[in-house]
């Protein structure tokens, strides 16, 4: 008699739990979502969840990471500009995307729960930042950037157009807005000539 594979239905629990928090937070909100509901959708009991996430926000956290799994990595094809294209249109498309609207959710209850605001820094938004960070310094060093441009400033100056549109809601976030952003920061980011 064959005995079950405990790992692939634990694989098979945790990826129903993915699933269910995301599709509750897609219809109502993730503050409307209750674990109670993630449990019952993913047909797992409420203790298998608590088992391996503290908190429903930290069950959706995981679950936009999975989702987005390498799609926002950054591309080195020598030219910063490309590359931050390349990187920021994918970034666009999953904002863009019904799917991903948990993700606006996660950052709206980060405002609120301290410990929600360091899991989503930590999980999501440091080691995007980190490998941007590490991107621009490289274009740095082969003198496709100011030397003079502080890092984190310059990641903010790109990004923070696309999460305003996304979090305001004002206009759309389109893959077109990731070309006015960069032509309008290259202006500025520009190695200075010298005389």
């Amino acid at each position: 008699m064959n005995t079950p594979n405990q790992d692939r239905r634990s694989q098979r629990a945790r990826q129903a739990i993915l699933d269910a928090a995301l599709e509750i937070c897609r219809e109502k909100g993730l503050g409307k979502a209750s674990m109670e509901e993630i449990a019952r959708r993913a047909g797992v009991g409420k203790q298998t969840i608590y088992r391996w996430w503290p908190s429903k926000a930290a069950v959706v956290q995981e679950a936009i990471n999975e989702a987005a799994g390498d799609v926002t990595d950054f591309p080195d094809t020598g030219d910063v500009r490309a590359d931050l294209r390349t990187q920021m249109t994918a970034v666009v498309t999953l904002l863009a995307n019904p799917r991903f609207t948990p993700f606006t959710s996660l950052i709206g209850v980060a405002q609120d729960d301290p410990e929600a605001a360091r899991a989503f820094l930590e999980g999501i938004v440091e080691p995007r930042v980190q490998a941007c960070r590490e991107r621009l310094r490289r274009a740095q060093e082969q003198g496709q950037l100011r030397t003079d441009a502080d890092l984190d400033d310059v990641v903010e100056l790109l990004y923070a157009p696309l999460y305003y549109r996304a979090l305001l809601r004002n206009r759309p976030v389109a893959p077109e807005q990731v070309d006015e952003v960069l032509k309008l920061a290259f202006a500025g980011l520009a190695p200075v000539a010298s005389q």
